[in-house]
This record gives C-alpha cells, structure tokens and sequence, in this order.
C-alpha cells in the first residue's frame, strides 16, 4: 500500500500509472525476503545525489546475492524520465528495487540471473523544517554483518526497525535511539544520528552495525567545510542525554531535530539548522 499520493511504477521496461502489481506469489522476493531497494528524493525541483543511491541499490542487491540488471547511470536517466510527470513543485520519495525471482539450493540461495525490478515514484510531502521528534531507548539492536546483511538496504531488516519504533510509540516517544551490539550508540530506528557539543559535532563510527547513509556523509563533507569539527568515534547514551544538540539525518526528512530524548529536553539547536541550510545550499549548487 502507498503511504503518498500520484504514484507512478517503472516495471517491464515502461512507466505505468498507479501503483501497479510487480510480483508473484512464487517470486523468491515474497517468500524468501530477498529484497532491496533505496531511497532518494526529489523536491524543490532537485534530486541530490541520485546517482549514488542508484549505485547504492546495485551494490544493496550483490550483498544478497541478487543480480542487478541495471547499470546506475540508466536507472537514473530513467528515473528522471519518470520524474517529469511531476513537475518542480512537487516532492517525490524516489525507491528503485531489486528483488530475486528464483531460487537456488532448495529455493534457500537467490538465483543468479533471475531478478526483478521497478522504480516506484510516490509523492511524499517534505516533513516541516520545524518539526522535531522525541526519541527513547529501545530493547532491541542493531544486528552484525555475521547475523545479518547489514551492508544493504534490505527489505529484511526492516521489521526489526518497525518493532523499535511500535516500542518506542508506546512509551509516547516518535523514534528510538538503537544500540550496536557492544551497547553503544548506532543510530535511530529510521536514520542516522548526530550529536552536537559545545560546538562540535559528533556521530558513531561506522562499524558495520549499521548503514552509514549517503545523507550522512554529505551533512559531514558540509559541516566541515563550513568550519565545523566533526567526530566519527565510538558514542554512547550517556553522550546523547549530555549533548547540547540531536538530530537525526536520512534520506525522507534530510534533518530531523530531537527536542527530547528519555527526558532530556534540547530547547535550542543552532547547528541542527545550519545542517539543513547548509544541506539545502548545497542541493541547490548541483542544480
């Protein structure tokens, strides 16, 4: 089911209207979870970075095994194709899939070669630049690349990450702050995580726990050529209820400021919004 409006599919080689049925009930994607997709987005009449989310999917599909079909440069000349229907006013979540339609070794393996794929384009609002989210600890943690295939944006881990967010809306919080199997800081149930203090900004080491974001690192190249010091270290909760300043940093929202977290209020985040406008000064620089 959608969750935007104005949806538009790329299956079989042409863009359709609607969201239309991509799979079948034996496709090996159902059954066996064999499935990746990524995230970009277009709004303002831009769409940053979309060449590496689309070369991200690919690498997303080769950590489960899964052939990808379609070089990046085609997925985002198609992409913008798509794109046009929309017009420069309108905001569009941007998701390219990958799914196995076979398998192999008692239908457990993806079989090589045998691979689905669409792009679904759905008008999704911007979230308001001035909303800010509450965040709590969660039970649960982010896996390790020996338990699971953290190298990729899979469509199986995501139940782990949707049990973190029902825990975290039934203690009246909007998001979850998440632990690595060490018991540090890894990230948020939907995004990556950055703390500010005393005018230096912070955010956990990538270390294979979890999906280090495209948005991540381009809020980092920002910040730093802005005059920031930014630190990749090893974090924990006590750094977060001690900072100054949160905010989360993903593909859907961009920025995302936390104004609670376990019943530490952050009433002021002046480099949470130079984040954003520097973010958006430099989405607008690309053209």
């Amino acid at each position: 089911m959608a969750f935007g409006t104005s949806t538009r599919t790329f299956w079989d080689g042409r863009w359709h209207d609607g969201d239309v049925a991509v799979m079948k009930a034996a496709d090996h994607g159902i059954w066996q979870g064999s499935s990746v997709f990524d995230g970009a987005r277009y709004f303002d009449g831009m769409c940053p970075d979309l060449d590496l989310h689309c070369a991200r999917v690919n690498r997303s599909a080769e950590a489960l095994m899964i052939t990808p079909t379609c070089a990046p440069e085609d997925m985002a000349a198609i992409i913008r194709e798509g794109l046009a229907a929309f017009g420069p006013g309108r905001a569009v979540y941007i998701r390219p899939m990958y799914w196995a339609l076979h398998g192999s070794d008692l239908g457990i393996a993806p079989m090589a070669g045998a691979t689905g794929f669409a792009i679904s384009l759905e008008e999704v609002a911007m979230p308001d630049p001035g909303f800010a989210t509450t965040v709590t600890r969660t039970r649960f943690r982010r896996p390790v690349l020996e338990d699971a295939v953290c190298n990729a944006k899979a469509g199986c881990l995501y139940p782990n990450n949707a049990r973190m967010l029902v825990e975290a809306q039934g203690k009246g919080y909007g998001n979850a702050l998440v632990a690595d199997a060490m018991g540090n800081l890894a990230e948020s149930a939907t995004a990556n995580v950055f703390l500010v203090k005393d005018g230096v900004v912070f955010t956990p080491i990538p270390n294979g726990t979890f999906l280090a974001g495209i948005t991540r690192a381009r809020h980092i190249s920002n910040l730093r050529a802005d005059g920031f010091e930014v630190r990749e270290t090893v974090l924990t909760f006590e750094d977060a209820h001690a900072a100054d300043e949160i905010f989360l940093s993903g593909n859907f929202a961009k920025v995302t400021a936390v104004k609670e977290f376990d019943g530490t209020m952050f009433a002021s985040r002046p480099v949470t919004e130079r984040a954003r406008r520097l973010y958006w000064d430099w989405a607008a620089s690309q053209g």
